[in-house]
């Protein structure tokens, strides 16, 4: 596995080529210092894994990370880098790194990661997959709460029981509300919903997902 190592600092490359060269069937083709000349050499040599760190001078790693998958589609990037933060996390994949892992990983974590990323595999390190769980369950909630922004807590209860089929006087009766309350409400929830009738409105609660909203709320 040929293998490319891209860090602005020169302990760090030295370090990471002594491990990597360990390994009887990794290759380490030369290294870079910037990201201008990570995609040079990336270009000059092809390799199959760039170990890209994500701060580089003269440009990030992200950069070069797009640039190397637009030209070198074939070229498998990982990430590594000391900060897992949450926008550069998502910038890395979205510029097509095949992983992200942290530099506080084990010499063997970095063999058996580049292993994977060199099979065609997507890595991403133990504490920054917790982050992604949690960035897409905060997209996830956030589009079902968009779909209920214009309605109270209330309205939402309401709708909820109106998607259970159940009619006005059960639902004013569980919520503690008169019926012409209950009434109200229902025609408020049409209203701001664009809606022309309960079961349309029983049918945009499932559709997003509003029982799920309501647990989390």
């Amino acid at each position: 596995m040929r293998i490319l190592l891209v860090d602005d600092h020169e302990i760090v490359r030295v370090g990471l080529r002594a491990l990597l060269e360990r390994h009887p069937d990794f290759v380490v083709v030369d290294e870079a210092g910037t990201a201008r000349e990570a995609l040079e050499k990336a270009l000059l040599h092809h390799p199959d894994v760039v170990v890209m760190d994500i701060r580089l001078p003269g440009g990030d790693g992200i950069t070069a990370c797009r640039e190397i998958k637009q030209q070198l589609p074939r070229t498998n990037v990982i990430m590594l880098t000391s900060y897992a933060e949450d926008e550069m996390l998502f910038e890395a994949i979205n510029a097509g790194a095949a992983g992200y892992v942290l530099k506080q990983i084990g010499g063997d974590e970095l063999v058996r990661a580049i292993e994977r990323i060199g099979r065609g595999e997507a890595l991403l390190d133990p504490l920054v997959t917790q982050q992604v769980l949690r960035r897409l369950r905060e997209a996830s909630w956030q589009e079902r709460a968009s779909a209920f922004a214009d309605l109270t807590e209330q309205e939402l209860r309401v709708l909820s029981l109106v998607a259970e089929g159940k009619t006005n006087r059960e639902i004013a009766k569980q919520l503690f509300l008169g019926e012409g309350t209950v009434r109200n409400y229902v025609s408020n929830i049409l209203s701001k919903l664009n809606l022309t009738n309960r079961a349309e409105a029983a049918a945009y609660a499932v559709k997003h997902n509003l029982k799920e909203l309501l647990d989390e709320m």
